[in-house]
């Protein structure tokens, strides 16, 4: 759990660093999406390759829809909710 920690404020320096460059930040964002394609990808295989969870798809498939529905939806909302509090910008009266 320590290296993930570290990982992680060593990427948000490194992000700090060179948020002035464009080109780099552009970059990081490509590189970040296709790696969570692979990661998705990979964890795609490894769930296909685990006899215990193949043959139980049946039981689990209704189970996991419910969870994922749930967690997207609770996601979206709160991601709303967070832009309307912090992001939105606010509307101004203008009288005239």
């Amino acid at each position: 759990m320590l290296t993930v920690i570290i990982i992680m404020c060593a990427g948000i320096a490194l992000g700090f660093l060179i948020r002035n460059r464009k080109r780099w930040v552009r970059l990081a964002d490509r590189l970040t999406m296709w790696a969570i394609y692979l990661l998705l990808f990979l964890l795609g295989v490894a769930i296909g390759t685990n006899e215990v969870i193949v043959k139980n798809l049946p039981a689990l498939g209704f189970k996991a829809l419910l969870i994922s529905l749930g967690g997207v939806l609770g996601s979206v909302l709160v991601a709303w909710l967070a832009y309307r509090l912090w992001f939105a910008p606010k509307k101004t009266n203008h009288e005239g």
